[in-house]
């Protein structure tokens, strides 16, 4: 049978929902160094004394969601709009678009040129899982999330992605929104009470919180354990194979 608890999750549990970029890979960094040159450059090209984009800037408005959403609430907070465009901007275009199209080329060249790096723990932790009989799914805002999970070298321990290609071909909300996470639930076939998400970004703890699902760990990599608590979060932890041996 399967036994949720050797991977410290309560019983009843039969599926698991894991954010990418923080959790199962390092790639959280790469895509803060690529939001900050794109929006500390756009913010110079608006006022050269315009204040930086900050890791708080990146935890509070851009981590965990849609490209296109992270560039308007981060502009938003600064009070600054801009024309949606489309999704065919040029990268140095002044629209929504625009920017996003901009982040996304940084981080692709910097995955081209670095590769992948993973959390070993939490690829551990997600072998455990498996072991344990539990289903897996990848839940990410990214449109690269195939990409990652291949180069990344884990392909074969999940089951279904969700990622940002899907849910814009599906219509889906990004996070906060719980939008993705109930419908990798639903590709594994099981019902948000039966599954537990693992998140980094606030925004994605919050999602797993609005979904109702049964548990919402929160993995800490920028000393937010406060903030994923108060996301909605039921445990905080550093590495996912904290969790192992918790029963």
């Amino acid at each position: 049978m399967p036994s949720p608890r050797t991977v410290g999750l309560p019983d009843g549990v039969r599926a698991c929902l894991f954010d990418l970029d923080g959790v199962l890979t390092r790639t959280a960094t790469v895509h803060m160094a690529a939001w900050k040159r794109t929006l500390d450059e756009f913010l110079r090209s608006l006022d050269p004394a315009a204040p930086e984009f900050t890791q708080d800037d990146y935890n509070r408005y851009v981590d965990g969601k849609p490209r296109a959403d992270g560039v308007r609430d981060f502009l938003a907070a600064r009070g600054i709009e801009l024309p949606e465009g489309s999704p065919g901007d040029a990268p140095d275009a002044a629209t929504v678009q625009g920017v996003a199209t901009r982040k996304n080329e940084l981080v692709l060249r910097e995955l081209d040129e670095h590769g992948v790096e993973v959390y070993e723990g939490s690829v551990r932790y997600l072998r455990a899982v498996r072991d344990a009989g539990l289903a897996t799914a990848v839940v990410t805002a990214s449109a690269n999330g195939g990409q990652v999970v291949a180069a990344g070298g884990f392909a074969e321990l999940v089951d279904i992605r969700v990622d940002g290609v899907v849910a814009a071909r599906d219509g889906l909300r990004g996070k906060p929104a719980p939008d993705t996470f109930l419908a990798g639930a639903r590709a594994l076939g099981v019902e948000p009470g039966e599954a537990a998400v693992f998140e980094d970004a606030l925004a994605g703890v919050a999602a797993g919180r609005a979904g109702g699902f049964a548990f919402v760990v929160g993995v800490d990599r920028v000393g937010q354990a406060e903030g994923l608590r108060e996301s909605g979060a039921d445990v905080v932890v550093t590495d996912l194979d904290q969790l192992l041996g918790h029963s």
